[in-house]
């Protein structure tokens, strides 16, 4: 009896694991969004401020959740030392003097929430909107891949010292403390001169700081903005960002998983705007490339494009790739869901295809959902080549057109949405689909 006990619990977690193996999107027995998440933040109401933080915060301090915090101005924790915030502590950022959080680099934030009492930080305007205050900084010593190993954040903030600014070094492990069941919203506020501030900055960023179940929405700038480091997200949310949800720059080495962007096209910024873009450099002049390069590692994403009427929204050039890709870049995506976009992932022009391109860029066990176009090369006039690269059966990506209500199990809710995918009601092919139906 023992035998045949011992023998069947094999072949369950065999053929568990295989089953595992085989989910596209975020992943989940239950969906992890409840409780913690919000999707409609403009309803909530909070108490007025009854502590402000404003300056250097350069001793330790834990923020408690009987009080309710304002970040008047740009905020400062310099000097080593640890901000600790309790779960359930609501943060509201000031829109009169841009709010900021800056943990500059040795210094740490603890904010550990939970999924029924999550960290939320805010505008403190009643008629909240994007772009109500700054955002949030953590700054690591983790490598950079600029001359000289140091940079500093360029948004026009005005600390006492540089130090408190500058990012980048030698420590791939550097800890910047714990960001987990957490809430960014209507951050991305412009600085005069500079460019809008993200939701949550990770500038030289260590593989020892912890990021997961943070949401960042309506975001007026970068929801997720990933300078350098080595950074692993784990059950990230962007929500109707205006510029990018996931921004990954500077030779990054990041690890992204189990993560969800929602979009919408009708909210962009002018310039565009997208799920993921993935770059070494701005300028390749200013990039040392004896060092690494960017290298993202992307695996159960969900990246949809919500529309009232997607192929109007096409035509009028409301939409566009859910993914942009640089040159020099190592991108690796797998098991993952693109659904509404044109086309699904858009390689800069500057790369040149060829069996070196290709295999830094791969995309594997993927499903592609009602995109215009599943990869293509910017401005080439013929992407046959890669779409049968990537079409192939050897890379096992499957191919579809369906609505939102019948692809994710409950994507209608406005309230609690599950983005996980409907497998059992979703037909797929391994054949891609011809689009000039659409035209």
């Amino acid at each position: 009896m023992k035998k045949i006990t011992l023998t069947s619990l094999f072949f369950l977690l065999v053929f568990g694991n295989l089953f595992a193996q085989q989910e596209k999107g975020i992943t989940g027995y239950n969906n992890w969004l409840d409780s913690w998440t919000d999707f409609q933040p403009n309803k909530a109401n909070y108490e007025e401020p009854t502590q402000i933080l404003s300056g250097n915060i350069s001793e330790d301090i834990t923020l408690n959740k009987r009080n309710t915090y304002l970040l008047l101005g740009e905020v400062f924790v310099t000097d080593s030392t640890t901000l600790t915030i309790q779960p359930g502590t609501i943060i509201l950022g000031d829109f009169k003097t841009k709010g900021s959080l800056i943990i500059g680099n040795g210094s740490k934030i603890i904010a550990e929430g939970t999924p029924t009492d999550p960290i939320i930080f805010t505008s403190n305007r009643t008629d909240k909107k994007p772009g109500d205050w700054g955002g949030i900084f953590l700054l690591g010593d983790a490598p950079i891949n600029i001359f000289g190993k140091i940079a500093s954040l360029n948004y026009g903030l005005n600390p006492s010292s540089t130090e408190s600014i500058s990012y980048g070094g030698d420590n791939s492990e550097s800890n910047s403390g714990i960001l987990d069941y957490v809430r960014i919203e209507y951050a991305g506020k412009k600085s005069k001169g500079y460019e809008n501030f993200s939701g949550l900055t990770l500038a030289g960023v260590g593989s020892q700081t912890a990021i997961s179940n943070v949401m960042v929405s309506y975001c007026e700038g970068n929801s997720f903005n990933i300078l350098g480091g080595e950074v692993n997200l784990t059950k990230t949310v962007s929500f109707r960002s205006n510029k990018n949800d996931y921004n990954f720059n500077t030779g990054t080495q990041s690890n992204i998983k189990n993560a969800l962007a929602v979009r919408s096209p009708y909210i962009s910024s002018a310039d565009g705007s997208r799920c993921m873009s993935v770059r070494s450099y701005d300028i390749k002049e200013n990039a040392d490339t004896t060092k690494k390069q960017t290298f993202v590692n992307a695996e159960n994403l969900t990246l949809v494009n919500v529309s009232n009427d997607l192929k109007s929204d096409i035509k009028v050039g409301l939409v566009q790739e859910a993914i942009s890709i640089g040159p020099d870049v190592s991108f690796h995506i797998d098991k993952s869901v693109i659904s509404g976009f044109k086309p699904a992932i858009l390689l800069d022009e500057r790369i040149e295809i060829n069996s070196e391109n290709l295999d830094m860029v791969k995309i594997t066990r993927s499903y592609f959902n009602n995109c215009k176009g599943n990869i293509f090369k910017k401005y080439a006039s013929n992407n046959d080549d890669l779409e049968s690269w990537y079409g192939s059966r050897a890379f096992d990506n499957v191919y579809s057109k369906g609505p939102d209500h019948e692809t994710f199990i409950d994507s209608d809710n406005s309230r609690t949405p599950d983005f996980r995918l409907r497998i059992n009601k979703i037909i797929a092919s391994n054949d891609l689909f011809d689009d000039d139906e659409d035209e």
